[in-house]
């Protein structure tokens, strides 16, 4: 989740403002006028030096929630074109975030700084610790060398007086790949060789520079033209808004969908499959599997990780069981994926039977504008009922929990839990990679990206432990998971 909640709310205004204006008789003008909606002559001004600068931010935000990369911006073009070329598109692009440059502080480099609190000290524990020698003292305070230091931290821990502190770029320390950059200009880039769509820097960054490219105008249009558009939602999705599963459904149905579909229905025959191959897997002599449900993960082995490959399960995630069903039974659907995070966006470009995908945030702005209240609706049913365990697949520890449960013998697996990918959790998987084994004596290791699980999606709604509670309450009826 977003921890910035007036960034939050900003998206939140200028994307259900942009769903009212699809829904009325003139999208292109009405989108064009977004800005000055949201900030008319004499208003407040909250963040920027002026209305102007509020107003060109709040454009690109609108482009981004369009579906277009700002990296193509001409600021010629009004928003109107952009709502046109959104509204006459035939298909998307790949990349799914683009990055607000009006809206970055181009924040000063990574350094360690020496701050007025140093007090000269005799025993010079800071340039004592420094094995680089990048400090030494200089008429009684302490001087860092920017050429020689490292930026390993150790004098921070070594002063008495906390006198030393890390500088650091939101973004770019958030990213755990080091996709985040500066360009030439000192704004943020994102590398997207190395990107695995994680979207810690949407949550990183405290301005919104960081946007996700939606794709919300061509699921509307879809629905427009009459079609069978099916929304396939995440297990997290029982954390986030006011309401059991069951109104849920009934929400969305109302919302515009043809039909509802839990992810969940995949994410028990992910468990099947997943806890068969884990036995075959340890029979076969291997001593350890880690999951394969989360896209970050699945990013960050293709890119960045090849050498955990063959230790990564080779079941297919919940989302591509679901699609498949939803696909065989409905040929002629339009698949949109409603989940908590950027990556699925990710995977959503690389399965043929994922049309679309929606973020939580997105669906939220869309109950405001045709002011639906989960709620206050009445329950409706799933074709099919998921299982206690397939239901928890959004929290840390809960797919790996749905593994054991589904074993004749629950003690085979001895799990290690990811709880969120850093560089020190990544380093961690390539150790276990290179040495082919857990040293905790695991044998099956879980991957969550975000720390915490899907319910700490870039683009969940509800903080992490209040989706927690709700998901643990909300699954209690449901049955326990077949075993195998």
């Amino acid at each position: 989740m977003n921890n910035n909640s007036q960034y939050i709310d900003i998206k939140k205004e200028t994307m259900t403002k942009l769903i009212e204006a699809y829904l009325s008789d003139n999208f292109p003008e009405n989108t064009r006028l977004i800005p000055y909606d949201m900030r008319p002559v004499g208003s407040e001004i909250p963040y920027r030096c002026c209305i102007y600068k509020e107003r060109a931010i709040l454009k690109n935000r609108i482009i981004a929630d369009l579906g277009f990369p700002l990296e193509e911006d001409d600021e010629r073009i009004s928003l109107s074109t952009y709502a046109k070329g959104a509204q006459d598109r035939e298909e998307i692009s790949g990349k799914n975030l683009t990055v607000v440059q009006q809206a970055c502080k181009g924040c000063v480099p990574n350094t360690i700084y020496v701050t007025d609190l140093c007090k000269g000290c005799v025993a010079r524990p800071c340039e004592k610790t420094c094995k680089f020698g990048a400090i030494e003292v200089k008429d009684g305070h302490s001087k860092i060398d920017n050429e020689k230091c490292k930026k390993c931290g150790m004098c921070i821990k070594a002063c008495p007086y906390h006198a030393i502190v890390k500088l650091t770029v939101p973004c770019e320390e958030a990213c755990p790949v080091g996709a985040m950059k500066k360009d030439e200009t000192g704004l943020a880039k994102i590398d997207f060789d190395k990107c695995i769509s994680c979207g810690k820097c949407i949550s990183a960054c405290p301005f919104g520079a960081v946007h996700e490219k939606s794709q919300i105008i061509d699921i509307l249009k879809a629905m427009k033209q009459g079609k069978k558009v099916v929304a396939m939602i995440a297990p997290a999705i029982l954390g986030q808004f006011r309401g059991n599963l069951y109104q849920m459904k009934s929400a969305i149905l109302k919302a515009g969908f043809f039909d509802v579909y839990e992810v969940a229905q995949g994410a028990d025959i992910t468990t099947a499959n997943e806890a068969k191959e884990f036995i075959e897997r340890m029979e076969a002599g291997k001593k350890f599997m880690t999951t394969s449900c989360c896209a970050g993960y699945i990013q960050l082995v293709k890119k960045h990780l090849n050498e955990i490959k063959p230790f990564v399960s080779d079941t297919k995630t919940p989302l591509y069981y679901t699609a498949e069903i939803i696909k065989k039974q409905m040929p002629d659907a339009v698949t949109v994926f409603v989940g908590p995070c950027v990556a699925k966006r990710a995977e959503g470009f690389e399965n043929e039977n994922v049309d679309y995908v929606m973020s939580f945030e997105e669906l939220g702005a869309l109950f405001v504008a045709k002011k639906i209240e989960v709620s206050e609706m009445d329950e409706t049913q799933y074709e099919k009922e998921s299982s206690k365990q397939a239901r928890n697949f959004g929290v840390s520890g809960g797919v790996a929990g749905a593994v054991k449960k589904a074993l004749q013998n629950e003690d085979a697996v001895k799990p290690l839990v990811i709880n969120g990918l850093n560089k020190d959790s990544i380093k961690q998987l390539k150790q276990y990679a290179t040495c082919g084994t857990c040293e905790e004596g695991c044998n099956l290791i879980e991957v969550m990206c975000c720390e915490g699980g899907c319910i700490a999606g870039n683009a969940t709604i509800n903080n992490t432990k209040v989706a927690q509670k709700k998901i643990k309450e909300g699954i209690q009826t449901s049955s326990d998971i077949e075993k195998i």
